[in-house]
């Protein structure tokens, strides 16, 4: 297994990641590096996910099993910590090698193979404050590392990139209510669901009422509000990074703005991206546009009707 063999395989893995490119943007000298992170986090996180819907199949695959899924995690983490348990694995090969180059906490690893962990486990969410918990481990983890290849290191650089990347969490878990349903899994903060009056029945039957909509309307602006915190990162970079974060930034709003436009129906409608929204974010990527923040007044009218009651 050669260097070269192993990041070819991490670059066929990370190809795509939820909902933006990876390494689209990045010099050519550093896209195998950052390949090497996203191959790491998709793999793992294909581990921890069922894969199975619901798992209540009659045959279920030894590995597909919780106790499986767990031992594929603890393997991947003894891999982190250890190069030499996982010697002719792809993607450990092409890891520890970028590990090694750029001086990378091994913490951020296994920060994000605890979160796929608790996926495996963990269905519900009390509040907001154990969302960003898990978003703390499960994305923001990868937004630092793919500074710190960059020689990005700054403190307020690093908390930046932490509010994009949650941002782009729960956007990712707003888009995806239904699928997650299939999978018993809610990612609603269970406070918020009884504030709005929304409870697991009314999800399962696909109602998807004002109440469910005032509720994911705020969990929407949220969302927005975290990319706004974090938009000052890309003044920081330099290009061809920032085109990169630039293009990130844009896609997983777009996304938002998908559901504004669906009338925050996700129960019954799951917005992707798509090759007609490709020419507007590369123009807003490489011209730094900025869009209207979620406090603009034509979302603000919105808001009124749905928190009515």
């Amino acid at each position: 297994m050669t260097l070269d063999m192993a990041y070819a395989a991490c670059q066929r893995i990370a190809h795509h990641y939820e909902n933006f490119p990876v390494g689209l943007l990045v010099s050519h000298s550093l896209r195998p590096h950052i390949h090497a992170v996203y191959a790491f986090a998709r793999l793992a996180d294909d581990i921890a996910d069922e894969g199975y819907g619901n798992l209540a199949a009659d045959h279920i695959p030894p590995e597909r099993t919780v106790p499986g899924r767990l031992a594929g995690l603890h393997r991947f983490e003894a891999a982190v910590r250890n190069p030499a348990s996982e010697p002719e694995d792809a993607i450990f090969v092409a890891l520890h090698h970028t590990i090694q180059q750029f001086d990378l906490p091994i913490q951020l690893f296994l920060d994000l193979l605890s979160a796929f962990a608790q996926d495996v486990e963990k269905k519900r969410y009390a509040s907001f404050a154990e969302v960003l918990d898990y978003c703390r481990r499960s994305a923001n983890p990868i937004g630092r590392l793919v500074l710190l290849i960059h020689g990005e290191r700054e403190e307020e650089q690093l908390a930046a990139s932490d509010a994009i990347c949650t941002a782009l969490q729960i956007t990712n878990f707003w888009q995806d209510i239904s699928i997650d349903l299939l999978k018993d899994r809610i990612y609603l903060p269970q406070d918020g669901m009884t504030s709005f009056g929304v409870t697991e029945e009314s999800l399962l039957a696909g109602r998807a009422g004002p109440e469910f909509r005032a509720l994911l309307a705020m969990e929407v602006e949220r969302a927005f509000r975290l990319f706004d915190e974090g938009c000052g990162l890309m003044q920081t970079l330099p290009r061809p990074l920032r085109w990169e974060i630039e293009l990130t930034w844009h896609s997983g709003r777009r996304i938002l703005e998908k559901i504004v436009d669906l009338d925050f129906d996700t129960l019954h409608h799951r917005p992707t991206l798509g090759v007609l929204d490709a020419p507007t974010l590369l123009a807003k990527a490489f011209f730094c546009i900025r869009d209207g923040s979620p406090r603009s007044p034509e979302r603000a009218a919105l808001r009124p009707s749905l928190h009515a009651g």
